[in-house]
């Protein structure tokens, strides 16, 4: 059975202190300057910082070597729920009674209530399982309104002994009598690099690789943006390479139709010049939408190149009248899992092998 270790807001002081090591594992706690309280976990070939009361978000992951988070310009989180004034993590939770930027008719906030939700309950947790040892992060949020919402949001991210891949999985159950409607998305926000080539389980066509041509209220696109979205939606595949002169700024996003193996997982990659390779994985029967979101600007440089999501990110209005807003039961959970990190160059090279295969 696995050992559990709950924490509280008191536990966590401005200097770092190691609060649990097993074998290769660690796990210390501190607190950001902001005032944002954070847990590192270790291995023998990286780390992730996480912050266990504030939506449960992946602030930042490195491995092997490199920093795979985004760039922004954000070198610490703040304390806020506003998306746009604390946004610079590796993965934020999004969602889950509406998802998306808001748009007309729309009156909920960016990507919703989850990606800085406070939650009242995280631990550590230590165990193993079919891939080995681990150290994890959970807990759990509440968020109740009147009349209108009640469930409960219980994500758990682990990190194994020996890999530089880490595995997040969500629950969410519905706690009201009556179904609800929800939208997830998995913010996961990679940081780019020139020349690096995107592999993906995917046909790469204008049917299957599609671009977003609507601008969301936030984005301030130059003269040349809607030229460039234009041949983009004509040949997606001049994306797959991140050449430095690509106009990426301020954004540009495809939605994907993924397949998946006979394993029921779909694959990603970012492949470095030097072979190895970025990573993330997701099951399409649990997040059906592949969403990309790409911004290379002198101030911000991320990669989302693949956000497993139930819906497009176009706000609450749009998506339903899509037929892309899911109902959850009365006392039903919906669940979701993906695996992310980074794979050496023989372990990208086989996944490419793979992901050709599975679009042959």
């Amino acid at each position: 059975m696995p050992t559990t270790i709950f924490l509280q807001e008191a536990m966590f002081g401005p200097n770092e202190r190691t609060l649990v090591e097993a074998d290769t594992l660690e796990a210390s706690i501190f607190r950001f300057e902001s005032g944002v309280a954070a847990v590192r976990l270790r291995n023998e070939l990286g780390e992730l910082v996480l912050l266990p009361f504030q939506g449960q978000q992946i602030w930042s992951a490195s491995f092997r070597g490199r920093n795979i988070t985004m760039r922004s310009m954000f070198d610490q989180p703040r304390a806020t729920r506003n998306y746009l004034e604390t946004y610079g993590g590796f993965l934020l939770h999004c969602g889950f009674t509406s998802m998306g930027v808001p748009a007309a008719g729309d009156t909920h906030p960016l990507h919703g209530e989850l990606p800085n939700a406070p939650y009242d309950r995280a631990f550590l947790v230590l165990g193993r399982d079919e891939r080995g040892s681990y150290i994890g992060l959970g807990g759990s949020y509440q968020h109740t309104v009147a009349f209108s919402f009640n469930y409960r949001a219980e994500p758990l991210v682990k990190l194994y002994a020996g890999s530089s891949l880490f595995t997040i999985d969500l629950e969410i159950t519905n706690l009201k009598r009556t179904a609800m409607e929800y939208m997830y998305m998995a913010h996961a926000n990679f940081r780019p690099v020139d020349n690096g080539r995107l592999v993906y389980s995917a046909h790469c066509t204008p049917e299957t690789v599609r671009v977003r041509t609507s601008i969301p209220s936030h984005v301030r696109p130059g003269p040349q943006y809607a030229a460039f979205l234009g041949e983009l939606s004509e040949h997606p595949e001049r994306h797959n390479v991140l050449k430095p002169g690509l106009a990426f700024d301020p954004e540009v996003v495809f939605f994907i139709d993924y397949e998946a193996g006979s394993d029921g997982w779909a694959h990603t990659m970012q492949v470095h010049p030097d072979g190895s390779a970025d990573y993330i994985s997701h099951r399409p029967a649990e997040l059906d939408k592949g969403v990309r979101w790409i911004c290379r600007t002198p101030d911000q440089d991320a990669l989302g190149m693949v956000l497993p999501s139930t819906a497009e990110p176009e706000g609450l209005a749009a998506e339903k009248a899509k037929g892309n807003v899911k109902l959850l039961g009365p006392g039903e959970t919906y669940r979701c899992a993906m695996v992310a990190g980074v794979l050496t160059v023989d372990e990208a090279r086989a996944m490419e092998n793979k992901i050709s295969a599975m679009i042959a």
